[in-house]
């Protein structure tokens, strides 16, 4: 695994550690699993991937629902895949979740979104700040103790299972056996990652990131479906739309991104698993020769290529 914040370097890092060690990339991101939305979520580039398989890209429509059970089965027919070729599988990503259903074995309750009670939910958050998490102490005081009170998309998410099953979320998201898996995570100086985010998001711009989010959109993609409430897509909707300058757009894009960056850092460092690598200024075939120096202080057997 090769975890780490928002645009710290992963995706070349692992490429390059799967051409080291005779490995396929498993995308483990929750919007660059969308076709057609390539510049917003850096999806790896060509370059990168005409140089080791890639796995979990473009395998839903924007305007599909694609939930963290469809990842995960995905996921796990890739690695048994991957496994059966005598590759390795090399599980990369940013989105937290994803990488502990495959890993821990999560198993998530196979409740479909209901939009129109998530939206009544978030509107009554907004009149009553709070009031969700105190139901959910209420209905599942287990799951409450989980998740931060802060964090309402899975405060809401508990609550919509608890509903529509009448049973704790708590319950339904037991455990299964998870993938044995050796955890290294990619960080930098927070500065660093900050400067990175704003060159990122000027290049995605250059690149055409605005043509990317107007195309969707005239395809009749719904702005609140979750496809689009990615970073780089929710931010530029409204400019596309005539409602904010690109300026205001932008900033509230850098700003988002920061705040999603810290949240990763907070999500992967809480996991004494996780290794961790600092990439400094380095390049990518620079930082995987770090990673493999981890796994040989680990004693993880290495069959280099």
């Amino acid at each position: 695994m090769v975890v780490g914040p928002t645009a710290v370097g992963k995706s070349a890092v692992a490429v390059e550690l799967a051409e080291r060690l005779g490995g396929e990339v498993v995308c483990a991101d929750s919007r660059t699993v969308y076709r057609g939305m390539d510049i917003g979520t850096a999806k790896p580039t060509a370059a990168l991937r005409a140089r080791v398989p890639h796995h979990l890209l473009d395998v839903a429509d924007p305007a599909e629902v694609f939930t963290v059970w469809d990842f995960q089965r995905l996921a796990r027919q890739a690695i048994a895949d991957i496994r059966t070729r005598g590759r390795v599988p090399i599980l990369v990503g940013g989105t937290g979740l994803y990488v502990r259903a495959v890993v821990d074995g999560l198993r998530i309750p196979q409740v479909p979104p209901d939009w129109a009670a998530r939206r009544a939910w978030e509107e009554q958050e907004r009149q009553q700040p709070g009031v969700l998490y105190r139901r959910l102490m209420e209905l599942d005081p287990e799951a409450a103790s989980r998740i931060p009170p802060q964090n309402l998309r899975r405060v809401i998410r508990a609550l919509e299972v608890v509903v529509h099953t009448g049973r704790p979320f708590s319950q339904l998201a037991r455990r299964e056996a998870g993938e044995e898996a050796f955890q290294v995570g990619l960080t930098v100086d927070r500065m660093r990652l900050y400067e990175r985010i704003s060159r990122r998001i000027q290049q995605q711009l250059a690149a055409g990131l605005v043509e990317e989010v107007r195309a969707l959109l005239a395809r009749g993609v719904d702005p609140s479906k979750p496809a689009m409430q990615g970073l780089g897509y929710k931010e530029l909707v409204p400019y596309v739309l005539g409602q904010v300058g690109l300026e205001e757009a932008v900033r509230e894009l850098e700003r988002n991104t920061r705040r999603y960056a810290k949240r990763q850092w907070t999500w992967f460092r809480a996991d004494p698993r996780v290794r961790w690598v600092d990439v400094d200024d380095l390049p990518p075939d620079a930082v995987s020769e770090r990673v493999l120096e981890v796994l040989r202080a680990e004693g993880v057997a290495l069959g280099l290529s």
